[in-house]
């Protein structure tokens, strides 16, 4: 559940910040391949490190994208 949560987040807020899948994976330094994993659902458990970088990115907490 808490990973279905983690996927609509990312994606919730990197639409507000109109950023794509490629900048947002460019902006957070971790592999494009690794945001569309998370935002489809493949990659449930994404690890705190890769989280940080993304929450980062967003401009949000980690709690937030988890929440």
């Amino acid at each position: 559940m808490n990973a279905s949560k983690i996927a609509v987040n990312i994606k919730k807020y990197r639409n507000v910040m109109k950023v794509s899948q490629d900048r947002l994976s460019k902006n957070a330094d971790v592999t494009y391949n690794t945001i569309i994993k998370i935002e489809s659902g493949a990659n449930i458990n994404p690890t705190i490190d890769t989280l940080s970088r993304i929450a980062k990115a967003l401009g949000v907490s980690v709690d937030e994208l988890i929440k």
